[in-house]
């Protein structure tokens, strides 16, 4: 059973909690036209799941790296593992979404996509679209765009020894945040230059110190998550939008509280049980959860609408369906598609690389 156990939980947590949010916007159109009344549950801040994994995204590049820093080919294995891992259903994903785009437009509400729109997305450069977002053609896709760029300069330093190559990563994500708070740069670069860049360093510093073997005891972890989930309580989506750094201080912090809880612990294998196993699942199924619960929720929305299910079922009701469906949907997905893509881009890439 993985080591992770608890960083793997967080991570399905995360997902399912961006999938949840979104279920409960559809609810609400749904129950606006059956004339239930739905209120939204926004005591936590759903949408704050991204800076968990933001965090996490941190923490797993230097745990998962750590065998072969101040290696020469570090960069190599590094790059050819994270974008075999990213790049299959994103890509897949994406292509969906450009086909319905193509075909049915009027089902997005959007115009058609220009080239460099499709091209920009397709690299995990950020694009500004047509209504002035700095998003990919696959919307969700924003937060890869990240995390393309933090796997690029992760590289730049693989190569040095784990302490060098962390003091100059922190170094250089602090003075990106710096350098974009400063001045006003255009399109992708002041998207990379976005503080919210800071909590992959929060997530790599963590790394380091589970590098060096500090651990808490489960007092202090619970007292840490409790602390995390306080702090979300009570942080308004008004907070967040304050000012350019209030987004890694506002969610980034309580999440990098959270990941803390689950990472700095004693480095040992589970016993096997069914929660450990449920724990396992979730984070196997993660990013298929991330990036296709829109399609599973909206498919569920227009079965609902268009079989007279709506008004049975509830808002409630729906969102129960839905997020159950995204959960199989993802399992099928990351089981039949996810895992096998994955082997073979990244058996491909280092052939091509040898």
């Amino acid at each position: 059973m993985s080591k992770l156990l608890h960083i793997q939980f967080l991570r399905g947590l995360a997902a399912l909690s961006v999938a949840f949010l979104h279920a409960q916007h559809d609810a609400a159109s749904l129950a606006a036209r059956t004339g239930d009344v739905f209120e939204a549950f926004t005591r936590l801040p759903f949408m704050a799941g991204v800076d968990v994994f933001f965090v996490i995204s941190g923490f797993i590049m230097v745990y998962a790296s750590r065998p072969i820093f101040g290696k020469s080919e570090a960069r190599g294995i590094f790059l050819t593992r994270r974008i075999a891992r990213i790049a299959p259903l994103y890509w897949t994903v994406t292509t969906l979404y450009l086909g319905i785009a193509l075909v049915a437009p009027f089902v997005l509400n959007q115009p058609p996509p220009s080239a460099w729109m499709v091209i920009a997305s397709y690299l995990f450069i950020p694009a500004t679209r047509p209504d002035g977002l700095v998003q990919p053609l696959y919307s969700l896709g924003w937060t890869l765009n990240y995390e393309m760029f933090f796997y690029a300069l992760f590289a730049l330093v693989i190569v040095l020894p784990l302490r060098s190559a962390l003091v100059r990563l922190m170094a250089i994500l602090i003075g990106l945040a710096l350098v974009g708070y400063i001045m006003r740069l255009p399109g992708p670069l002041a998207f990379w230059t976005d503080p919210i860049i800071l909590e992959f360093a929060l997530g790599a510093g963590l790394g380091w110190l589970q590098s060096r073997g500090v651990t808490f005891g489960r007092a202090t972890r619970w007292a840490l998550a409790l602390i995390g989930l306080a702090l979300l309580g009570l942080a308004s989506s008004d907070l967040v939008g304050a000012g350019p750094f209030s987004r890694p201080v506002v969610w980034g912090i309580p999440a990098a509280l959270l990941v803390a809880a689950a990472a700095l612990r004693e480095d040992r294998v589970e016993r096997v049980s069914p929660f450990t196993r449920f724990c396992a699942f979730l984070g196997d199924i993660s990013y298929a959860i991330y990036l296709i619960h829109p399609f599973v929720i909206r498919g569920a929305s227009e079965i609902a609408v268009r079989s007279g299910m709506a008004g049975v079922i509830g808002p409630i009701g729906f969102i129960i369906v839905a997020m159950a469906g995204t959960l199989i949907a993802a399992w099928v997905v990351h089981q039949a598609f996810e895992k096998p893509a994955t082997r073979y881009l990244r058996r491909g890439l280092e052939r091509a690389a040898a």
